[in-house]
Parts: structure tokens; C-alpha cells; sequence
């Protein structure tokens, strides 16, 4: 039998159809599920500011998503999809089981007679279509459950920033980053920097940056040992006022200040490419 209850048989391939529409459509709505948390945290996470973000994958703008769950549903939400997943996966190979069992009876079936096999030939074809129609959704849908960045981090130009909630000094900010696998940020570009002095304006916070000059009086270079090229200053920096040989990101400039001030920290390291639908 191939699906239904006891005493009643689906037509061939309807209850495959019917295992995988199901299939589908729960998923579907358990990725707007998990989209919808992903959305509100992140709007948690920016002080009730809806965003929108410019990378494929789970987390967009809330403004469409009304009504959303809370963060302590996502890992439940994730286990279900994986579970779906592997469901569906389970489902599509035992078509593609019939369908080589159907291709073998094909072989027997064409010298006993030929003229049945156009149409089982077609049956075929067909169920092989479907096939491939699900395992393009599959690949797509799994595409849109890439996150380039990890959790409670921003994209911005092919790298990924994390921005501290905590006060650290500079030399325990470097600490910090490693610890998350990357580094205290390197600025490299002016979109970059204005990218980084909007989050600053918009928090009113002061953070670290990967910049210091205390092995060499004069001499600033970055946490990975390259020397400062391309500089964002606020008039009259850097002074050296008090021994400040660490520099701190201000809403209008760099500033040098002591390596012992906490401040937060912003962190950087490469994103994760996400693949294509």
C-alpha cells in the first residue's frame, strides 16, 4: 500500500505526492517561523530599531513578520526543520527506490510487450520531474536558511561584526575577539568606517578599534602587525595626552586614549558564503 488507511490505496504516486506536499508546506511555514524570530531578536538587539538587511538568508525585516515568537523557540523551530528535512529526503529516495524498480520491470515488461512501455516511459519521466522539482526546493529553501554571519553579528561588505555589550580594556578586547575567532576590528576603507561611526552615533557608545601605537611611541599598526595607511582622526588626534597609546572609535573621529579605559569593542572576521538557490 502505498499510503492512506487500512482497506484503501492511493493511485500510484499520489501518496508520495501527497507525503511531500505536507512535507512542504510545514516546513515552509516553519521557516517563516524562524524567520520571525530571527527578525524580533534582532530588533531586540538594536534597542527596538527595525532594520532590513541586504544578504540572502533568515534575517529581515521585522515590518512583514508581526507577531513573532521569542528566541527560546528557535532551537525547537531548527530541530523541527531538520527533522522535516530529513523527512522529506527520506521520501524523496524511496520514490527514486520505485523508480528504479519501475525502470527494471520496464526491461522485463518491453520483451514480453513493447507496445506498454511508452506509457510506463512517460509515468516515469514524470515522477522524475517531481523529483527534480523537490530537490530544487530543498536546495533553494536550505540556501534561505544560510546565515553568512553567526548569531547577533552584522554583515557588512563580505565580513562580519560584533559589537560588544560589555566593557572590556583594550588588550582584554583583544582577548575577547579571539576567543570568538577573530579580531579586534581593522578599519580598510572609508564605507567601512562609515559603516562602523553609524553604529557609534546610533548607540553614543566609545569602542575600541584593532589600532595602537604602544611598542613604538609614533608608530600605530594595526592588531595583525600591519602599519596604519588610511586614518579617520578627530582634529587635534592623536595627542598623546597621558600616556593614551590605544585608540577608541568616537561618533566623529579616532581617538587615543589609555590602553587601561574600558570601552566596548567591535569585532571582525570574514563571513561565510552562503550558496546559491
Amino acid at each position: 500500500m502505498v499510503g492512506g488507511r487500512a482497506g484503501f490505496q492511493y493511485p500510484r504516486g499520489v501518496g508520495s505526492s501527497l507525503q511531500l506536499a505536507v512535507l512542504t508546506t510545514g516546513l515552509g511555514r516553519l521557516q517563516s517561523s524562524a524567520e520571525c524570530v530571527l527578525s524580533c531578536s534582532e530588533e531586540e538587539m538594536f534597542g527596538g530599531q527595525r532594520t532590513t538587511k541586504k544578504y540572502t538568508g533568515l534575517l529581515r525585516s521585522s515590518r512583514s513578520l508581526p507577531g513573532c515568537l521569542t528566541q527560546a523557540h528557535l532551537p525547537l523551530l531548527l530541530l523541527l526543520i531538520s527533522l522535516g528535512f530529513f523527512m522529506l529526503l527520506v521520501t524523496t529516495l524511496v520514490q527514486v527506490s520505485r523508480i528504479r524498480q519501475s525502470l527494471q520491470k520496464e526491461t522485463w515488461d518491453h520483451q514480453e510487450n513493447p507496445s506498454q512501455v511508452d506509457v510506463s516511459q512517460k509515468r516515469t519521466r514524470s515522477d522524475l520531474d517531481e523529483i527534480l522539482q523537490q530537490l530544487t526546493w530543498m536546495n533553494a529553501t536550505l540556501a534561505g536558511l544560510c546565515r553568512p554571519c553567526p548569531w547577533k553579528w552584522e554583515l557588512f561588505q563580505e565580513s562580519c561584526y560584533f559589537f560588544s555589550q560589555t566593557q572590556n580594556t583594550w588588550k582584554e578586547s583583544i582577548s575577547a575577539c579571539q576567543n570568538l575567532r577573530a579580531q579586534l576590528v581593522i578599519i580598510n576603507s572609508t564605507e567601512e568606517q562609515k559603516f562602523l561611526k553609524s553604529w557609534n552615533t546610533r548607540n553614543n557608545q566609545r569602542t575600541w578599534i584593532g589600532l595602537s601605537d604602544h611598542h613604538n611611541e609614533g608608530s600605530w599598526k594595526w592588531v595583525d602587525n600591519t602599519p596604519l595607511q588610511l586614518s579617520f582622526w578627530k582634529e587635534g588626534e592623536p595627542n598623546n595626552h597621558g600616556d593614551e597609546d590605544c585608540v577608541e572609535l568616537y561618533s566623529d573621529g579616532w581617538n587615543d586614549n589609555r590602553c587601561s579605559t574600558e570601552n566596548f569593542w567591535i569585532c571582525k572576521k570574514p563571513s561565510s558564503p552562503c550558496p546559491g538557490p
